[in-house]
């Protein structure tokens, strides 16, 4: 495999001059995935150019299906020239290989599209580089006989980290750091391993947000490890054209199925909405909005509900990452059928963002209800390429172990990294072999400790009660009271006649006087009105009452037509009360002392749920001793004062 990466990156390195450093992977990663399909396909070549000519006349698919069956793959190529032969024509080699390229079945040609690599060909062939790199490809031997799919795999996954690392895009955007791809992986099947290991297992693996394809690799690379046998299908979905191209080469590279995947954005177009899978492993965007997907989200979360993927609810616009969250969910096996286990990566956000009743809330309330959380891992800060934030890995399962039922593990890997020697991008730290091991043994131990803590699933569930306070006001016709009760709209709207009347109304009520009983005072009012031949409607009446008065603790409680107290929405509270916690009880311990007069609006009581990681692994660490602090700040005292002197001289 070094052989092969070496040689290929000292083709890279012949293109110095023409190419910046960041534009070699545009060349090389593309040229890799055509020598290689040029290899694979050389064996059956003669017949596809056999069998050609018979089906140009036969319905599309009727050709597609008898050319992959003499090519023995599925895609194939229908053009005469192969490596050899378009070396042995300089002359004419941007012409060929553009007929090379247009003999691929669509499957396949598809890749080039997106890696535009039509453009790179003009500019190769405008720099006088196009015959050297097409010679030196040709050089290479990537026949399956001489390098396996695995192999060839490794190969295109080191260059895909390597154009990576030399990209003027932050590497981030289409690139999961491999040791954080390690650890989900591991994760994924630390529970599994018996049953991965037996001889004809047949498991599907998928991945929303696929970028390059690095998780699919690392999984696959990972069971085939552990079981050789193991007949894997990796599916995955990326709407970048890039990060397409290169994940679906890698995929072809490996041997799989060409169709399994798909371009396009995963929340507004799910190209396989008819499939479940058994494991899946996502990195959605940190932080990214949705507001581009919302009329599509918004419609299938009214319309399906619970029978499309966003029943639960929908996140703020601002971060869109719980949508791939329920999405993967979306794509769990029935537990009948064996069920499925998905690990994704989020921001800190999504465990406790939005109140009771809102989307986020929601979403976690409906994942714990239905015992689908598993495990939540914290990671070190500055883990990724493109933020310093901290990150969690969610692990979400519907085949819980019979210990795990109705739990929830959170494991504190926060502290667990090794510096690295130079930062790349925000990255500044890695998992080390061992710190992975460390984090999956906590995992698979399912015990508490001070890194590994397991609660129920109702210690992260609330309610929102709304304690209302009695409205208590007093009514004083001062100035400054009657020019708010004349900055009011429906004042502003009187006649100018019936604005004066209402006036000289309230000067009639004297400023003297203090009323703390409302019906009282809006006998009074109305009296005063009437003595100005003016008559007071029910919303007027109650515009003038609202502005005039003021909260007075000592004045009586405002009652409506049955008799029961007005709440006063300036002193209204609310109140998270733990789920498993009597509200009454609850009011009487923490709210009663100090309002005694308060009472809950149980129709306003809202449900919630909140994931306080952080909270449930702080550590007190006591303040140094008052007189140890004086020591220090008069030893900087001490060094001031000597500085100064020096100074002075």
């Amino acid at each position: 495999m070094v052989n092969h990466v070496n040689f290929i990156w000292n083709i890279a390195e012949s293109l110095r001059g023409p190419f910046k450093p960041s534009e070699y992977g545009s060349v090389v990663l593309p040229f890799t995935v055509l020598r290689r399909l040029d290899a694979v396909l050389a064996d059956t070549k003669a017949e596809v150019l056999k069998v050609a000519p018979t089906v140009t006349t036969a319905p599309e698919m009727l050709q597609q299906m008898k050319l992959t069956d003499a090519a023995g793959h599925q895609f194939y190529n229908t053009s005469p020239f192969d490596f050899a032969k378009l070396v042995a024509d300089p002359q004419d080699l941007r012409a060929n290989l553009s007929a090379y390229l247009a003999g691929f079945s669509s499957n396949v040609r598809d890749i080039f599209e997106r890696f535009e690599f039509d453009k790179t060909l003009n500019k190769l062939a405008e720099k006088n580089k196009l015959f050297a790199v097409t010679e030196k490809f040709a050089q290479a031997d990537f026949h399956p006989r001489v390098v396996s799919n695995i192999q060839m795999g490794l190969v295109f996954e080191e260059l895909i980290r390597w154009a990576n690392e030399r990209s003027n895009e932050t590497a981030g955007d289409h690139y999961t750091p491999r040791e954080v791809i390690a650890l989900m992986v591991q994760l994924l099947f630390a529970l599994d391993d018996d049953a991965l290991s037996k001889s004809g297992v047949v498991r599907s693996i998928y991945d929303p947000t696929a970028g390059t394809g690095g998780m699919l690799s690392v999984a696959d690379e990972y069971l085939r490890k552990m079981n050789p046998g193991i007949q894997l299908s990796l599916y995955g979905q990326d709407y970048n054209d890039q990060s397409y191209a290169i994940c679906k080469a890698d995929m072809v590279i490996k041997g799989q199925d060409v169709d399994n995947i798909a371009l396009g954005d995963t929340l507004t177009e799910d190209a396989f909405d008819d499939k479940k899978f058994d494991y899946g492993l996502s990195n959605p965007p940190f932080g990214v909005d949705w507001k581009d997907q919302r009329t599509y989200v918004d419609d299938e979360h009214t319309k399906l509900g619970f029978n499309g993927r966003f029943g639960p609810g929908t996140p703020s616009v601002s971060d869109g990452a719980m949508l791939f969250l329920l999405h993967l969910v979306s794509k769990m096996r029935e537990p009948a059928d064996g069920g499925s286990r998905m690990a994704i990566v989020l921001n800190g956000s999504p465990l406790f963002s939005g109140g009771a009743g809102g989307g986020e809330s929601n979403i976690r309330k409906w994942l714990l209800d239905n015992d689908l959380v598993e495990a939540i891992i914290g990671l070190p800060k500055d883990m990724f390429y493109n933020t310093g934030i901290s990150t969690y890995i969610w692990v979400l399962t519907n085949r819980k172990d019979e210990a795990r039922k109705g739990r929830v593990q959170l494991i504190d890997g926060r502290e667990m990294f090794t510096k690295l020697r130079k930062g790349l991008g925000s990255k500044r730290n890695e998992l080390s072999p061992q710190n992975i091991d460390t984090i999956v043994g906590l995992y698979a131990g399912f015990e508490d400790g001070e890194h590994s803590k397991i609660f129920r699933n109702e210690a992260f569930l609330y309610r929102t009660i709304t304690v209302e306070r009695p409205l208590k006001l007093n009514w004083q016709a001062t100035p400054e009271r009657i020019d708010t009760v004349f900055e009011a709209k429906a004042v502003q709207k009187l006649s100018e006649t019936d604005a004066s009347a209402l006036r000289a109304a309230l000067d009639r009520l004297g400023t003297d006087t203090v009323w703390k009983n409302r019906a009282e005072f809006q006998k009074v009012l109305k009296d005063a009105a009437r003595a100005e031949g003016l008559t007071l409607p029910a919303p007027l009446l109650k515009t003038v009452t609202t502005e005039l008065g003021e909260q007075d603790d000592t004045a009586d409680t405002c009652t409506d037509a049955k008799g029961n107290p007005e709440p006063d929405a300036s002193l209204r509270d609310t109140e998270n009360v733990p789920w498993d916690e009597d509200v009454d009880a609850y009011v009487a311990r923490e709210v009663l002392p100090y309002a005694p007069d308060a009472w809950v609006d149980h129709s306003k009581t809202k449900e919630g749920a909140e994931i306080p990681f952080t909270r449930h692994f702080y550590q007190y660490i006591p303040p140094r001793p008052l007189e140890e602090i004086d020591r220090d700040l008069d030893a900087v005292m001490d060094q001031l004062r000597a500085m100064l002197v020096e100074v002075e001289r």
